[in-house]
Order: C-alpha cells, then structure tokens, then sequence
C-alpha cells in the first residue's frame, strides 16, 4: 500500500514561519502486544508469560473504569502509532522532526505486577522497543521504561536499557503503592521517590547521571485517591495527569532531589503547566512565611502572655471572663511543652535557604510537558505572571497514539494558535517546540542528537543547546 504523506497547508504555513526543527517531547507508541507476549516469554520463560497474560487479560492490575483509550476508527493513525516505518514515513506529513515515543503498556502494567513479573516485563519492553525502532531512531527516539519499587530494580533496568541495549531516554515510575505496618494497623501509601521515601533513591539518581540521561515522569493519576470511580472515566481522568506529576515534582523538590543533584534535569510530563505556576507560586507563599526563620512569629513561646491579659480584661466578652485564667493556662502550657523531635524548618530537607532558589530548580532543572490543545501552555511564557519573575520549561507533546489526539495531523496547527491567538511570540514558541526538549535532553548528554536527522540543524539553530 503506498501513500501520499505529504504535509497540509496548515502545516506548511507554519513551517514557513519558523526555522528550526519541531521536535515531540511527548509522543507515545502502542505496543504490537503478540510480540510483545512473545518476548517476555523468551525472557522470562513460559510460565512468567502465563501469569502476565491472566493479569492482563483479566485486567486485575486496574481498579478505576478504563475503557476505549486508543483511536480505532481513524485506523491509519491507530497504526501509525504501532508501526515505526509508517511513523517516520509520515512525520513530514505531521510536521514533525523527531520524536521522543514513551511507552502506552509500560506506563502503567510495571505499577501494579509481582516483581518477578515486573522485572521481567520491563526487560522485554525495553528489548522490544529497540528491536521494533532501531532503523528509525535517525527521526523516532523510543523510551525506556524503568520500574522503581526498589532502587536496586531501577539500576538494573538502567544498566541494561541505557548501558547494553543503547536507548537514550527514560521514563521512571513514581507514586508507587507501598504498606506500612504501624500499631498493629496496616497503612496503605504512595511513594513518591522523594520525601519520606521507604527507599533511598539517591544511587538511582546517580545512575541516571553517570549514564547521561534525564528522569521523566509519566504516571498517571487515575486508579488512586479520589479517582477510582468503577462506572465513569471521565470522572476519574479529569486532572489526573496534573494531580500525579504535581505529586512527583513536590516529593522530589520537598525532599530535597535537585539541589543534591544540581546538574540532573527531571521532566514532568502530560499535566501541563499550569499545575507548575501554582506550585511554584505555593511553595514560594510557603517558604515566605514558614521558612526556619519566619515561622518562629507563629512560636506559642512567642504569645506575650501579660499582654493577652490586658486584652481580655479591656476587650474581652463577659462570657468569656470566667474563662480568663484557664485560656492563659492553656497557652502557658503550649509554651512549656518539649520541642518537636522532627524539627521546625520544613524547608531542611529541601536544602533550599532563599526563594531564589526555589525557583532556579522550577526554572533550571524542572520540564513540563504541555498537550498541543492546552491554551494554558502560554502560562509558562509569561514571567510578568509568574513569581519572582521567572518561567517554566514547557516543552511541546503531541500525545500521539491515545484517544485525546483524534487526528494525528493536527497536533502542530494546535500547538500554533498559541501563536496566532497571541498568546506567545515565535522565540517563545521556537523554545516551546524545540529548545526546551533540547536543553532536557542534552543538558546530561550533550551528543544526544548526534546521528540523528535533527542533528546539523539543531547545532546551527541552537547552539548553546547543542554545546
């Protein structure tokens, strides 16, 4: 079957106006599952591959409703998704350049297996994706999926997707489903590899670094907390993404991950970016007013007892007069309780001392990925609205290969009327759709473009980028 992927008008006005390369920062491939099965048997024998078909057929690892995720009826692009030579075939067509591909099984069936099963799924993912994309990673970048229950299981998936098997990206599981036993209870959690982690994730962190690749973050926020609605996916879709990568980037940031890794980059991806100018702006509110030194004005150590005194006797209702002495006490007794074990600066963990350092991580070492359709990616651009006048690396997703992108071919024209709505600029949209993803990329790993399509042009378009 031959056809004619040439690109549309749309597509190549816009293309016309521009001089850089558009490049995905959030493409997805839909997995060929026979093969698939075929190879986690091959790694991980016939009996391994049993017990990943019952579950996923049976879906067990799923509590909310999820249904009808993939776009069936426009078929060629359901298979665009899936077949790597027709994707690269048509990325002219779509006016795209390079693609980074993340996973669509990967995302969430590492969340939920045994380890023995988990393990061997990623392995045979990651195999795959390399096997299926090698003569198309020149355009087509698939992502390796790494599964982080424990530190130990995340480097060894490390080691091989990015040391043996030679892929260039990664996606990370976070929020992961932990119990605690606490008095005779059990508490079920989420972990979000950063703050009060039941692990120390540091060596993974470390691994990234030496291995020259940027953490991302792809978890979804259905099928935990409020979203596990078994009649009404909408209910449990809306926000969701937004609500589980905030949850990642306020563990990482809390727990204090980029100031102890400070050339390390980590992405947040599918929630957008406006998700981000709330945290920023709330964890710079916080930090005002709560830091070490600020949050001593809330101290009861503090509470001029002799003074309240005056105010009762003057001011107080007369109702209140016979309690005079008792509410005194009260306070006394706050004032002579022991300090707190766990300390008063919330921020220590943080390793963050000024509000400029908030928001040179948010800004230096944090992504955001933003689907083409969200107006609300111009949020990102506008430093006049954003705290302490900095911005947000909001980087281009077309999303491809789910139901949210109906028609492959309209991703960039979206991305776009951001643009002729005037909402950002062309150098604003030049780092929306190439230099952010770039900076991401090539920050731990400056040849990260080497042999690829992209490579002269984003030496000669962006060359502190590419340095």
């Amino acid at each position: 079957m031959k056809v004619n992927f040439s690109p549309s008008r749309e597509v190549a006005e816009i293309r016309g106006h521009i001089d850089h390369p558009i490049i995905d920062g959030d493409g997805h491939l839909i997995e060929f599952t026979p093969l698939v099965f075929d190879y986690i048997k091959k790694i991980g024998g016939g009996d391994i591959a049993l017990r990943f078909e019952r579950a996923f057929t049976s879906r067990s690892w799923c509590y909310a409703r999820t249904f009808w995720a993939l776009p069936e009826e426009n078929t060629l692009d359901r298979l665009t998704s899936t077949l790597p030579k027709l994707l690269h075939s048509r990325m002219p067509e779509l006016g795209l350049d390079y693609a980074l591909l993340y996973p669509s099984m990967g995302l969430t069936l590492t969340l939920s297996f045994e380890a023995e099963v988990r393990r061997v799924l990623a392995r045979a993912l990651n195999t795959y994706y390399v096997d299926v994309f090698g003569a198309y990673r020149d355009r087509l970048e698939p992502v390796a999926v790494i599964p982080t229950f424990t530190p130990q299981e995340a480097i060894d998936e490390l080691n091989y997707a990015v040391g043996e098997l030679g892929l260039k990206a990664v996606v990370l599981q976070s929020w992961l489903p932990r119990t605690t036993e606490h008095h005779g209870q059990t508490i079920h959690w989420y972990d979000a590899l950063g703050h009060n982690s039941a692990y120390d994730y540091d060596p993974v962190w470390a691994k990234c670094q030496s291995l020259k690749v940027s953490p991302a973050f792809h978890n979804i926020g259905y099928n935990i907390g409020t979203r596990l609605s078994p009649t009404n996916y909408v209910y449990n879709h809306l926000g969701s993404f937004a609500s589980a990568q905030e949850a990642t980037c306020r563990s990482l940031f809390m727990g204090g991950v980029p100031k102890r890794f400070p050339g390390l980059n980590f992405s947040f991806l599918e929630g957008g970016a406006s998700w981000a100018c709330q945290l920023l702006g709330d964890i710079l509110g916080h930090y005002e007013k709560r830091n070490k030194t600020s949050v001593q004005a809330y101290n009861p150590r503090r509470f001029d007892l002799a003074l309240a005194g005056e105010l009762l006797d003057s001011y107080g209702e007369p109702a209140m007069t016979p309690y005079r002495d008792a509410f005194l006490k009260q306070v006394k007794a706050q004032q002579n309780a022991p300090d707190d074990p766990a300390g008063y600066d919330d921020f220590l963990e943080s390793r963050i001392t000024a509000a400029k350092d908030i928001v040179d991580v948010f800004s230096r070492q944090f992504y955001f990925g933003c689907e083409a359709d969200d107006p609300l990616n111009a949020l990102a651009f506008k430093a006049e609205f954003l705290p302490e006048g900095g911005r947000l690396n909001a980087m281009f997703a077309s999303d491809i290969g789910h139901w949210d992108v109906p028609d492959f071919r309209g991703v960039l024209p979206e991305a776009w009327e951001m643009v002729e709505h005037g909402l950002i600029g062309l150098d604003d949209f030049r780092r929306f759709t190439c230099g952010n993803i770039t900076d991401f990329l090539t920050g731990p790993n400056p040849e990260f473009f080497k042999g690829t399509a992209v490579e002269s042009r984003i030496s000669s378009v962006l060359p502190a980028a590419a340095e």
